[in-house]
């Protein structure tokens, strides 16, 4: 399944105080990027993801949020530096584009 234009549009409006955020769909799924920097993914599954490591990482484990994680073709599981957006920040624009700060600052 791949994500929604509805979904995506929603994305771009929750991070809009931020600058310019556009999307670029691939792999049924898409990116979000704040003035050319990528910061999100939104997963082909609807679920919205913010780019974060080390501290950052550890403060959104802190707040219930898990890593994106896929099983690879050799069955072994495999983790990339996305971690799910808190539930609180996806009905507060506020919390969420603070924590799309931390990500554009903690990955530029």
């Amino acid at each position: 399944m791949a994500v929604s234009n509805v979904d995506i549009a929603f994305a771009v409006d929750l991070f809009s105080p931020l600058g310019s955020i556009t999307s670029l769909k691939m792999m049924g799924g898409a990116s979000l990027y704040c003035d050319g920097q990528i910061f999100s993914i939104h997963t082909s599954d609807g679920v919205l993801m913010i780019k974060a490591k080390d501290r950052l990482a550890e403060e959104l484990a802190a707040e219930g949020s898990t890593i994106f994680s896929m099983i690879d073709k050799n069955g072994k599981t495999k983790s990339m530096g996305y971690w799910t957006l808190p539930d609180a920040a996806l009905d507060d624009q506020i919390a969420a584009c603070d924590w799309a700060r931390k990500s554009l600052k903690d990955n530029s």
